[in-house]
């Protein structure tokens, strides 16, 4: 794995532009992101047991531009399944959310499903990513959950990061092991011991009131901590489920892959019949969003399946009401995005100089800032490229000289 102190360059713009919320419930700390046009019906990111809120930032992102209102949580510190279903429903209450979409990846993804089985009337619909149904296989391999919550942060830490595939990898899957990595390091020792309680405590998922096709099944092809077994028999039990399945990804596709699984993100929601309001994002011309080029995208049925591939017919909206609160602006994507439609294109053009400042712009369409270069940065730049030059040239000279020296000497 590469360093894990370097963050990528859109998570360091996210983080300057979207507010961290930290708010207690009772015993429970709830540690949250909550960004989109709060008109829209949320989509709730649930992470695995080695995730952060922070491990969705890019659906934060994309989804928030596009008209969507995403809360991605981190999961408190409760030790078992009824203890999660009651904080979590105390947390939607606090924050004034009745109705949810939730997309859960791996632990999130089971626990998603605990609370549709026993809060029915809050959640509308669900997508599953590398998800399972119990935790039979996952208790038979923790002997020692009993005294989990005894086991020193270290062992804990080296436990679950022995669950993540490590390389070779793809670039991309490999830029998502790294950030997961730092974002496992952030945890305390309290945090991983109840998820892992959570993943190990006897508790298997019933029978749901939501229908089959309110449910989209997003799962990787290549591998997973999630054993393909456990995978099928979430499919096996939700038949008439949508599947979106991706080639590769990894564990964390939502980090490798993530305009793949910000495109079925989108598909899944305005199937079952959430409105992204685009003209509650600023920057954005009312009547039409940032990714479609045509009229005709925007007569075509969003439930045609020959739609289900083509990206830019995935950023319609309405243009009912006015402008709500200040969104995201767009943010610079880092070396990990791979954006089929939305990949920025900046170029740097150098102008003049002046006694105090070198202005850069940088055009693009995304970014309007202008960033400042100091003089004395530029000159100091300046200064140690001539002094390379010339202690190469110093040495290049010294070279000749000693050749020509030896060559004196072997005639004489």
């Amino acid at each position: 794995m590469k360093g894990v102190n370097s963050a990528p360059g859109d998570y360091i713009y996210f983080k300057s532009q979207v507010p961290l919320h930290k708010i207690p419930i009772g015993t429970k700390q709830w540690r949250y992101y909550d960004f989109g046009p709060k008109a829209v019906p949320p989509l709730i990111c649930l992470p695995g047991t080695a995730g952060t809120a922070d491990v969705c930032y890019k659906q934060i992102m994309s989804l928030s531009m596009k008209g969507y209102r995403v809360i991605s949580v981190d999961i408190p510190r409760v030790w078992n399944h009824h203890e999660w279903i009651q904080a979590f429903e105390k947390f939607l209450d606090a924050i004034d959310v009745h109705h949810i979409h939730i997309y859960g990846t791996s632990l999130g993804g089971f626990l998603a499903q605990l609370f549709a089985q026993h809060r029915p009337r809050r959640v509308r619909s669900l997508i599953l990513s590398n998800t399972f149904l119990d935790t039979r296989s996952f208790s038979a391999a923790m002997p020692w959950a009993p005294i989990v919550s005894w086991t020193p942060s270290f062992l804990l830490k080296r436990y679950v990061l022995t669950g993540i595939r490590d390389g070779p990898h793809e670039p991309f899957i490999a830029d998502s092991v790294d950030f997961v990595v730092s974002q496992v390091e952030t945890l305390s020792r309290e945090d991983l011991a109840s998820r892992l309680t959570l993943t190990a405590d006897a508790a298997s998922v019933g029978p749901l009131l939501l229908t089959d096709s309110f449910i989209t099944i997003m799962d990787t092809n290549d591998y997973s901590a999630i054993p393909q077994q456990l995978k099928d028999e979430v499919s096996e039990r939700y038949p008439g489920a949508r599947r979106a399945q991706l080639k590769t990804g990894g564990d964390f596709p939502f980090l490798s892959r993530p305009d793949e699984v910000n495109l079925h993100l989108q598909l899944h929601l305005r199937r079952v019949g959430v409105e992204a309001r685009p003209d509650l994002v600023p920057g954005i011309p009312k009547g039409g969003s940032g990714g479609s080029s045509s009229e005709e995208n925007e007569k075509k049925d969003p439930e045609d399946p020959a739609n289900d591939e083509d990206p830019a017919n995935d950023d319609r909206g309405s243009s009912d009401n006015p402008l709500a609160e200040s969104q995201l602006p767009h943010a610079p994507e880092s070396s990990q995005s791979h954006s089929l439609g939305d990949q920025l294109v900046s170029n740097a053009i150098v102008c003049h100089f002046s006694n105090v400042h070198m202005m850069v712009y940088l055009h693009s369409g995304f970014l309007k800032n202008q960033h400042t270069i100091p003089t004395e940065t530029v000159m100091r730049l300046c200064a140690e490229i001539f002094a390379l030059h010339l202690l190469s040239f110093y040495v290049g000279s010294l070279y000749i000289s000693l050749n020509c020296n030896r060559r004196v000497g072997q005639v004489v």
